[in-house]
């Protein structure tokens, strides 16, 4: 039987994408482990569209 863990898999959007106007989004899948981190999560991450590194913040 498989081991149930802390681990979830988090969805990250771009922060300034929205606030631009232009088409289309900015978004990575990561894991986080909910106990160490009951809060949302945010880290910098390329944003290719903008072509910047921008904040990358949680979405649920």
């Amino acid at each position: 039987m498989a081991k149930k863990g802390n681990r979830v898999q988090v969805i990250l959007e771009c922060t300034e994408h929205k606030d631009s106007g232009i088409p289309g989004t900015s978004r990575y899948i990561t894991t986080k482990n909910k106990k160490n981190t009951p809060d949302r999560m945010e880290m910098k991450k390329y944003n290719a569209i903008l072509k910047k590194v921008t904040v990358h913040r949680e979405i649920k």
